[in-house]
């Protein structure tokens, strides 16, 4: 049972690994299984009611398939374990937030994924997610998908086939986004506050953004003194929110690694729980 106690934290243990069964930096199957276990007992335990929010560390994405995982990450082990049909990738750090149509797919299939209907869901999840952390008017970019947002069907049909006409249906249930929107362009309009987010087209098209801003190497020290960012799922029927990185297998065990993406995921959930 858990207390749910100021001042104390509740650890459960599944008591399913032992420590000298795997090796720090190492994939591993039975690490792989253990995380997985770990991962479904928070969502057990959210769908129950009984903890307000999830936060979940980086997994190892070798480990879990040889752990015979039929999902990719995170993000799809949640929205099938919450019955989730509708769901998406949200990335924020302190200057930036963007928001996925697909992830964790092949470049080549990502751009078939670019379809009127998924835009038009996460759209409108985008829409609601800024609402729930107490944006009351959104302003919503829409990315393009080819170069120049297709110009005018020179570089790629997607943006007039698919994208634009998602975002003439958004504004016509009220929702204030705007595109397509030139790639290389949008995201200084969102840093700049012209949108609240970015709509993106697939993974590296947002990721390789919101790292830029929120991850800072220093050289002279050989560390990153700066890993700012979140990741949410939006559309589950529970909260769930992430680090913004992945396990950095070389600093495992040795107590180094830095915890600020975590602090502000944990932060995210508890705005997003009040």
């Amino acid at each position: 049972m858990l207390k749910g106690e100021y001042g104390t934290i509740d650890l459960i243990n599944l008591d399913n690994i032992k420590l000298g069964n795997f090796k720090y930096g190492e994939v591993s199957a039975k690490a792989g299984q253990a995380s997985l276990e770990y991962i479904y007992k928070a969502i057990d335990l959210a769908m129950a009611k009984e903890i307000d929010a999830v936060v979940t560390g980086p997994i190892n994405k070798e480990s879990i398939q040889k752990a015979d995982s039929p999902h990719a990450g995170h993000t799809e082990i949640f929205a099938a374990q919450t019955g989730a049909k509708d769901y998406a990738m949200m990335l924020a750090d302190k200057h930036l937030k963007v928001i996925h149509i697909s992830t964790h797919v092949p470049l080549r299939e990502a751009c078939d994924l670019v379809k009127k209907e998924r835009i038009l869901t996460v759209i409108r999840l985008a829409d609601k997610a800024l609402k729930d952390l107490g944006i009351k008017d959104p302003q919503i970019g829409v990315a393009g998908l080819n170069p120049h947002a297709g110009e005018g069907g020179l570089f790629g049909k997607e943006e007039i086939e698919e994208i634009n006409p998602a975002i003439e249906q958004a504004k016509k249930e009220g929702i204030k986004a705007e595109g397509p929107i030139p790639p290389d362009t949008i995201f200084s309009k969102v840093l700049g506050r012209q949108y609240d987010i970015a709509v993106v087209m697939y993974h590296d098209q947002g990721h390789i953004p919101v790292k830029v801003t929120g991850f800072k190497y220093n050289k002279s020290t050989n560390k990153w003194s700066t890993m700012s960012g979140v990741n949410v799922t939006v559309g589950l029927p529970i909260i769930r929110t992430s680090v913004d990185h992945g396990v950095a297998f070389g600093k495992a065990g040795e107590g180094r690694a830095n915890e600020e993406s975590m602090v502000e995921a944990i932060n995210m959930a508890i705005q997003f729980a009040s």
